[in-house]
């Protein structure tokens, strides 16, 4: 039971691409997931998160202050100035250009902690980056966002801020919990908590996508290359910059893989909570599909090359 679980969370790119494309199809299969639904969805997707990392894991974020600061660091200044410079450079629509400003200021994801698994990285370095950049974005996503998108229209920053804390750290902080005080009933759901995470994943993305469905044909490919854009230089950008600062092969394969994917669920709840045009979500969800494909072909790639040497795991 255990393997076939493992297999089935392990093709999650396949999963949300599926909805995806499914949604452009047949949009009415998903579009009845909306509303409170998706936030719903998400404080699933956050609670699992939060059951998964413990309190554990925020101790390590002290202990491990030289390795963990630099890739949150990265994390909230190259994907903001990408999602800002790449909206001007494809002249995307207004709502569009905001969304992918949006999705580009939110923390990382647990999609990456998976990625980093699969990329013979650091698992534990990627959680606590993971659990860190979630944390701060309670500040960090509402105030870049408002900085980088403001000059093209009104960013409720109290609200984003409002938001955050209600579908990031309450769940998180809720799982966290759960995992101290029950252990053992969590451990048994331990193991089915990402499929469930990546089945309301698809959901969303399903759900936004198909709502959008005419605005996004329309956009087309500079929509979606823009996206991809966003992501593939997150992986690369966020590869060398920690190849330089932490000088070490798996821990700047790790810090990719944090930079280059989000928590894309987030921004879907975001766009939709604060912002009154429906299309400002759409580049999350997008970024839902291309993010976990970006990030598969680069586990792909590095599962194939082991770390240069022994020490390099340290």
């Amino acid at each position: 039971m255990t393997g076939v679980l493992s297999r089935l969370t392990s093709a999650f790119p396949l999963w949300v691409l599926g909805a995806g494309v499914a949604a452009l199809v047949r949009p009415d299969w998903f579009t009845w997931f909306s509303g409170p639904l998706i936030t719903v969805g998400l404080g699933v997707i956050m609670l699992s998160m939060g059951m998964t990392l413990g309190f554990d894991d925020f101790r390590r974020v002290g202990r491990e202050r030289a390795r963990v600061l630099p890739g949150v660091v990265l994390q909230y200044t190259v994907m903001p100035a990408l999602g800002w410079g790449l909206g001007y450079l494809f002249a995307l629509p207004t709502p569009f250009a905001v969304g992918l400003v949006l999705v580009s200021c939110c923390p990382g994801g647990t999609a990456s902690n998976v990625i980093a698994y699969l990329a013979r990285a650091d698992v534990a370095l990627s959680v606590t980056l993971t659990a860190l950049s979630t944390l701060l974005a309670v500040l960090m996503t509402p105030v870049l966002t408002a900085l980088l998108a403001g000059s093209r229209v009104d960013v409720p920053a109290a609200g984003l801020l409002l938001s955050t804390v209600q579908v990031v750290i309450v769940p998180v902080t809720a799982g966290a919990l759960l995992k101290w005080r029950f252990p053992r009933a969590v451990d048994r759901v331990l193991p089915v908590a990402p499929l469930v995470a990546i089945v309301a994943i698809s959901l969303i993305v399903g759900s936004v996508v198909g709502g959008g469905r005419e605005r996004i044909i329309e956009a087309g490919p500079r929509l979606v290359l823009a996206v991809v854009t966003l992501h593939s230089l997150g992986f690369l950008f966020g590869y060398l910059a920690g190849r330089l600062a932490l000088r070490r092969e798996v821990a700047a394969r790790t810090v990719s893989i944090e930079v280059g994917m989000q928590n894309t669920g987030l921004g879907v709840v975001l766009a939709q909570q604060n912002f009154a045009n429906p299309l400002v979500a759409v580049p999350s969800a997008i970024a839902s599909v291309f993010h976990s494909l970006v990030g598969s072909l680069a586990a792909a790639w590095w599962r194939r090359r082991a770390p240069e040497t022994a020490n390099d795991r340290a």
